[in-house]
């Protein structure tokens, strides 16, 4: 398998547990059942009136988490790059106009250097032309307020200390950017992350997931993923209650319990790193990659977010290819997520081993 599918799984495969949750966030288990069968919800819901699978703001997010990252590299290429604060703030203040209208820099509004004809790819459309990002699709508030406040976070000095899952759920991109250099994407996912989200287990799962999909993106497997991502956790000040929370969800796939019990006892994911714990149990547990996604959303908590983290895994570990194909044709933005994930992987080619 190539890294270029790799690429493409990871995105696809975030947006595809995305949807897959975000029709049943806020739903109890046993409404969820109710509601769908005693299996739960098992595919898409597809919306009547633009025949796609909806997202919600974590993939959104997710892509303006990976137009930022274009931004700021295509900008400052030659020079030293402060992804966070270069590409990755200012485009989340872009989401955050897609979301309140409200823009105070109305140059952001402008096509920005990535979105012009440039060294490592052709012109194409500008992020802010695809409607369908301007859809309020359930966005967190600590995303919305720490962007209104007109400051940026960082790991250094948090905006606020939140540890919700609005950082983990958008990292997944730095992983793939930044994939020849692991320890560089925890950084930089954990870096993007902090804008919003202050506590320390609100950035770190951000981190460990950018770089798991790194090391997924080089061929290792979830497991060797997963244990390398840790070791890098641990270098990092205030990394227990993360750490702890990794290690229960490797136990448990280990384990014999049921995976309803076992996502049960890891939490409902409404946090950074509950939710990581329970997206990365499913992609350890389940063997197959359609069961892995609907063990990810099917419980009482954050689904879209549990599904996005998990999709996120299951596409850099396995590729687009292994993806369900009826459930990709159908998904929203199909168009921008192809040509993020193509962008995205051009970059990382062009830059190759240039420090960041």
């Amino acid at each position: 398998m190539n890294r270029q599918d790799r690429f493409k799984g990871c995105l696809f495969g975030g947006a595809l547990g995305d949807a897959l949750g975000y029709a049943v966030e806020f739903m109890r288990l046993p409404q969820i059942k109710s509601v769908f069968g005693p299996g739960g919800i098992t595919g898409p819901v597809i919306d009547k009136a633009s025949n796609k699978a909806l997202i919600s703001d974590d993939t959104q997010m997710a892509l303006f988490t990976a137009d930022g990252l274009l931004w700021a590299a295509v900008g400052q290429d030659g020079g030293e790059v402060r992804f966070a604060a270069d590409g990755v703030y200012p485009s989340y203040l872009r989401w955050y106009y897609t979301q309140s209208g409200n823009i105070k820099d109305r140059r952001l509004l402008e096509k920005q250097p990535h979105e012009k004809k440039n060294a490592v790819f052709p012109a194409g459309r500008s992020i802010m032309e695809y409607r369908e990002l301007f859809e309020s699709r359930a966005p967190g508030n600590t995303c919305l307020a720490s962007l209104r406040s007109g400051k940026m976070g960082t790991m250094e000095y948090p905006v606020n200390s939140s540890k919700g899952c609005g950082g983990v759920m958008r990292a997944a991109p730095a992983g793939l950017l930044f994939h020849r250099d692991p320890a560089a994407a925890f950084r930089v996912g954990a870096e993007t992350a902090a804008v919003t989200h202050g506590h320390p287990s609100g950035y770190l799962p951000a981190g460990v997931l950018a770089a798991v999909v790194a090391e997924l993106v080089n061929g290792k497997t979830v497991h060797e993923s997963a244990q390398a991502a840790m070791r890098i956790l641990e270098t990092y000040a205030s990394h227990e209650e993360t750490l702890s929370a990794l290690r229960r969800a490797v136990e448990l796939a280990r384990g014999g319990a049921a995976p309803q019990d076992a996502v049960r006892e890891l939490g409902e994911g409404w946090v950074g790193e509950e939710a990581l714990a329970v997206a990365l149990y499913c992609a350890l547990k389940e063997a197959d990659v359609k069961q892995a996604f609907i063990a990810a959303v099917n419980h009482d908590g954050d689904s879209d977010s549990t599904g996005a983290v998990c999709g996120n895994i299951l596409g850099a570990a396995y590729g687009f290819g292994a993806l369900p194909e009826d459930w990709a044709a159908n998904i929203e933005l199909y168009e921008l997520l192809a040509d993020i994930s193509g962008r995205l992987f051009a970059l990382a080619q062009y830059r190759g081993n240039k420090s960041i």
